[in-house]
């Protein structure tokens, strides 16, 4: 049997498919149908909507299987995930690659699969909407087309999940999303003891801009502000625009004296666009850094409410 290979771009992958806050919910009507037009329109015993994680793959439907999920080690969708195009393995048995699967020569006895990847706007693979028989088929170029308009289908209802917790703006994670990836990202450094620190930012001065220049300069503004963040963040940061012109980073790994590093990166880089942008105003803004204690700070609700008493601490020192 042969593991799946980790995509080459894992943790932005993940990242994008944990800010859905799709994954362990109820099954929906939205996607059953899908699955169940699947089963049908191809006449197999199981059709699945999977997502997959970092060490599973979860079903977000499922028709024809009482379980909800696998470990991706042993999964045909993680392999899926791999590539662009349909995955097809007309005959398991004769696949060098599965004849030993647990799943092949145990229930559910797989002896077919075609699965199509599901993609994020952004192309990151999130799972399949994947079809399995217990015989061996042969699927042709019209089969092929059914099931990628079907998986087109679920593209676009996990894209109006995603639409849900993104900022439509600055297409960095909106309150909703920055919440539900910053609570995951805290589970996995409170299991792995890692350090995490959270930082708080609010623009100076905003309101003068947009009364000033206009409002859309002041989006221009909070666009631009958005990109110099990304810019400073690993992958495994998560950022967020909380609302209006405030703005959090969830920084894991990391000290809060690194955070304050951060921070200062982040100055240098907004001071560097403000240099060469000219737009007649200066891009400023003032911050607070909490390092993270799981004891102290119960929920990411009352981690942010005390990093933002120290933004507020640290504006009021600038008048």
């Amino acid at each position: 049997m042969k593991k799946p290979n980790i995509t080459k771009d894992e943790q932005a992958r993940l990242n994008t498919l944990r800010s859905l806050g799709v994954l362990d919910t109820p099954k929906e009507e939205r996607f059953d149908r899908l699955t169940r037009l699947a089963k049908r329109l191809f006449d197999v015993p199981i059709a699945l909507v999977s997502l997959v994680d970092e060490n599973r793959q979860w079903f977000k439907s499922c028709v024809g299987l009482s379980i909800s999920e696998t470990p991706r080690d042993i999964s045909f969708c993680g392999h899926a995930i791999l590539g662009e195009d349909l995955f097809i393995i007309p005959d398991t048995c004769k696949d060098a690659r599965f004849a030993d699967n647990p799943l092949v020569v145990d229930e559910p006895y797989i002896r077919f699969y075609a699965g199509c990847p599901l993609s994020a706007p952004d192309g990151s693979k999130l799972g399949t909407l994947c079809i399995l028989d217990c015989r061996p088929r042969i699927f042709d170029q019209e089969d092929m087309e059914a099931l990628a308009d079907l998986a087109s289908m679920v593209e676009r209802e996990l894209s109006a999940i995603q639409q849900a917790t993104l900022d439509e703006l600055t297409n960095i994670s909106n309150r909703r999303g920055f919440i539900t990836l910053a609570e995951q990202s805290l589970k996995l450094c409170a299991r792995q003891k890692l350090a995490a620190s959270l930082i708080f930012i609010d623009l100076d001065n905003f309101k003068q801009v947009n009364d000033t220049f206009g409002h859309a300069e002041g989006d221009r503004a909070l666009i631009a502000f958005a990109e110099q963040i990304k810019a400073v963040c690993r992958e495994s940061d998560i950022c967020g625009r909380l609302g209006g012109d405030e703005f959090a980073m969830l920084l894991v790994d990391l000290s809060e004296e690194e955070a304050n590093s951060v921070v200062l990166r982040l100055n240098q880089s907004v001071n560097k666009y403000n240099q060469e942008a000219k737009r007649g105003y200066d891009i400023l803004f003032s911050n607070g850094v909490l390092q993270i204690c799981s004891d102290k700070h119960p929920t990411i609700e009352a981690m942010l409410a005390e990093v933002d008493s120290l933004m507020y601490a640290h504006k009021g020192s600038k008048d």
